[in-house]
């Protein structure tokens, strides 16, 4: 059985962050070979939303945080370490709906040029060119919420 948790930084447990870096090291460092510091002060700002499994192990994963464009937010660190089954999906639109209850107008993200297609099935629009961040292709992508 899945679980979804949305907490503020401040109201995860030691274990949850332990498991939402557990599984940010998994995939950007090790699968994706990323060498950064991926512990940011935006983890501080952010809303933490992940699907757990019955253990508490992380099965997707995505933090929300204030965008620079007024009544936006981005999404980002967005992963899934259980694919093909639909949990990317919906976690990301659980971060929507969560984003229009909480009256913003527009959602961001710096999408990796690989799942952009992704985005578009989520109702995200490219709305720049490319750009390198982290040594690899990005596109940044925007969803206006209704």
């Amino acid at each position: 059985m899945k679980t979804f948790v949305i907490k503020k930084f401040d109201e995860l447990s030691g274990r949850e962050v332990y498991e939402i870096l557990k599984a940010r090291s998994a995939v950007f460092t090790m699968e994706q070979n990323i060498h950064y510091m991926d512990m940011d002060d935006v983890d501080y700002r952010s809303v933490h939303f992940a699907e757990v499994d019955d253990d508490g192990h992380v099965i997707a994963y995505l933090r929300m945080f204030a965008a620079e464009e007024a009544e936006s937010v981005n999404v980002g660190r967005v992963l899934v370490l259980e694919r093909g089954q639909g949990n990317g999906r919906e976690l990301v639109n659980l971060a929507i709906d969560y984003a229009t209850q909480k009256g913003y107008r527009y959602i961001f993200c710096n999408a990796q040029k690989q799942t952009v297609a992704f985005y578009e099935r989520c109702g995200f629009e490219t709305i720049s060119e490319e750009f390198i961040e982290a040594g690899i292709p990005h596109v940044r992508m925007r969803k206006e919420l209704v």
